[in-house]
């Protein structure tokens, strides 16, 4: 069966996204899996590994992160939703990945403070996870409430070929939510309408169930264009696509979707290219 991934640390922010992760699977009717990560050098004390102790110190966590999810399973509407649970050991993007390597993950779900403070343990893993995990990610800020019916926009610069699997997971959002249209947004300093005709037509044929919604923002900066667009415009969930440029690339610039997910209190839906 198909999943949704959640990704928790017990946190109010990690919380938020389990109440984004629940609604979803209602819509897109999917099964839900919440997982913990235990950082390898957790429950071990003064570096003295003792197999009884750490086992018990495990066990404890699995039991804590059941009793975390019966809050959510507990609620009448979500009885149809089925819900496993996974404590693992290691780093949370090992953890992550091991876990999507052995089961059909639709999308990965995590928590995020947001702008107005400190990320804690999975917001502070966000952008590592879209950096290295090539699977469709929703960033959830603590501030971002769910709406039953999310605006959905997609911040795109139309250079990029999204994955079959991210333009399947737009699609089937977009479907689940019956939403008749899908914003655009194009920032460019200099648009050049013969290519932007020819991008147009090319998304419109990505998009099965609902007609985009063009917008062109005139702003050297995508950063600021992307912001002054949440601000100006109404938006649930923004779509924005990773770039997988080389290392060299990577280490002298700045990430757009990584200081948009830091500066934004709306959901992120993180995409792939």
């Amino acid at each position: 069966m198909k999943q949704i991934l959640l990704a928790t640390d017990f946190s109010a922010s990690a919380a938020n996204a389990m109440e984004y992760a629940m609604e979803l699977a209602k819509v897109l009717k999917l099964e839900v899996c919440a997982i913990h990560a235990i950082h390898p050098t957790e429950g071990i004390n003064n570096s003295t590994y003792n197999a009884i102790f750490i086992e018990n110190y495990y066990n404890n966590k699995r039991e804590a992160l059941k009793e975390w999810v019966s809050v959510y399973t507990d609620r009448e509407e979500y009885n149809n939703i089925k819900v496993s649970t996974l404590c693992d050991v290691g780093f949370l993007k090992n953890v992550i990945t091991r876990y999507i390597s052995n089961h059909h993950v639709e999308l990965l779900v995590m928590g995020i403070t947001g702008s107005t403070g400190i990320t804690g343990i999975v917001g502070s893993n966000a952008s590592m996870v879209v950096s290295n995990l090539k699977i469709p990610t929703l960033i959830v800020p603590k501030e971002s409430k769910f709406s039953k019916v999310p605006i959905i926009s997609l911040a795109t610069d139309y250079e990029t070929r999204l994955s079959a699997e991210d333009v399947n997971a737009l699609n089937e959002m977009v479907k689940g939510f019956e939403s008749e249209k899908l914003q655009v947004l194009y920032v460019t300093d200099k648009p050049d309408p013969k290519q932007v005709e020819i991008f147009e037509s090319k998304l419109k044929g990505l998009i099965k169930h609902s007609k985009p919604e063009f917008n062109y923002i005139t702003e050297s900066s995508p950063i600021t264009g992307i912001l002054a667009f949440i601000e100006s415009h109404e938006t649930d969930i923004l779509c924005l696509v990773k770039h997988h440029h080389n290392i060299v690339y990577r280490l002298f610039t700045r990430n757009t979707v990584n200081q948009v997910m830091n500066k934004s209190v709306k959901a992120i839906l993180v995409l792939h290219e």
